[in-house]
């Protein structure tokens, strides 16, 4: 209703005030009677005054929100609302603060949880990975393994070195857990998962190389892995060609069940090479992973690394005949060693790349050296 007066109102009128006797104003009067029926009994009859009241029919905003209000089981799950703290904190004449950042969670500490995902926001974006958050922030796309994945490939180097002295069968058990840990590492390193075919096919391959190797003898070792090596490429094409995907996702699944599949076959060179170098070079491997994942600049972690690795081609090899040969053997290891982990550090790593790749990609580099150093120097 308009806080307006009525047309021909006068503010300064009095109705209980002595007015002359102006008969001219009857009939005036008696029209707004008849205008408004009903107007003196209501100020006299309360019950009148509400047959005269505007009543809503309708439903109206108050009507919805009552018929939607919940049930009292309902209302268990809301947590408690401290209305009067709100009420204090409220200020209607405070001026607007600036609009929040569009990437709230960067200024959060990184989390340390176990699943990868960082601290919840208060901004709608209640889980965000640790890689997510690295990529908003701008920061280095190079996260490392860490202490665990590296202890993880030290005592799977260390099963290597001494299956080795055992002989071809007992190193077997080893290398097959070593090739399948390559082949799902690599592909989720690359970002395509899940890829179940193309990782069985790259594992296929490497139990292939492994049972040509057994087969054909240490000295027909070369033999076995690239003739392996050409077939699977071939069925990996043959595979991706088979695919009803798109163009682009045909080529990166080409690519990556291929470079999978190489390496999980390469791995095969510690089945290969001479057993002596095996123990050397499983052995320098774990000591230089060790030694990365110490908490130190990473010149200085690289250097420590390799020092390392050579100390303990010394140590081993005095152990296995080869002697001081054995720093060399250590320190080739090593150096691929680490190439294999800075791979498996690269673009925003998950967890599952960290205890996949991170483990295995040291080792399995470090084969092609194993078996070329342990060939020119036993």
């Amino acid at each position: 209703m308009s806080n307006q007066p009525y047309e021909g109102y006068d503010e300064n009128y009095d109705p209980y005030a002595q007015q002359p006797h102006q008969p001219q104003q009857a009939p005036q009067q008696a029209q707004q009677a008849q205008a408004w029926p009903g107007h003196q009994q209501a100020y006299d009859d309360p019950q009148a005054a509400q047959q005269y009241t505007q009543q809503w029919q309708g439903q109206t905003w108050d009507t919805q929100v009552q018929q939607t209000r919940p049930a009292a089981s309902d209302l268990a799950y809301f947590p408690p609302q401290n209305y009067q703290e709100a009420a204090r904190s409220y200020d209607p004449y405070a001026q607007a603060q600036p609009p929040r950042p569009d990437v709230p969670e960067a200024q959060a500490p990184a989390s340390s949880a176990g699943d990868g995902y960082g601290p919840p926001s208060l901004a709608g974006n209640a889980r965000i990975t640790d890689a997510q958050r690295a990529r908003l922030e701008g920061r280095s796309p190079i996260i490392e393994p860490g202490m665990q994945p590296a202890g993880l490939t030290a005592v799977l180097a260390l099963l290597l070195s001494v299956t080795a002295q055992i002989g071809s069968y007992a190193l077997v058990v080893p290398l097959v857990i070593l090739q399948a840990v390559t082949a799902a590492g690599w592909f989720r390193l690359n970002g395509m998962w899940p890829a179940r075919q193309g990782i069985a096919l790259a594992f296929a391959g490497a139990l292939v190389a492994d049972v040509a190797l057994l087969a054909a003898g240490r000295e027909n070792g070369p033999a076995a892995i690239l003739g392996t090596l050409g077939v699977w490429v071939l069925l990996s094409l043959v595979m991706q060609l088979r695919s009803h995907a798109d163009p682009d996702t045909r080529i990166t699944g080409l690519m990556a069940t291929v470079a999978s599949a190489a390496l999980a076959i390469v791995a095969a060179g510690h089945l290969a090479a001479d057993p002596d170098a095996v123990t050397v070079g499983a052995a320098a491997v774990a000591v230089a992973i060790l030694a990365r994942a110490l908490p130190l600049p990473t010149v200085a972690s690289v250097v420590v690394s390799l020092l390392a690795a050579a100390g303990a081609g010394i140590a081993v090899g005095g152990m296995t005949g080869m002697g001081a040969k054995g720093a060399l053997l250590g320190a080739g290891a090593a150096v691929c060693a680490l190439i294999g982990h800075r791979v498996a550090s690269y673009d925003y790593p998950s967890r599952f790349v960290h205890f996949t790749a991170g483990v295995a990609l040291p080792l399995t580099a470090a084969a092609p050296v194993v078996y070329v150093l342990g060939r020119a120097l036993v």
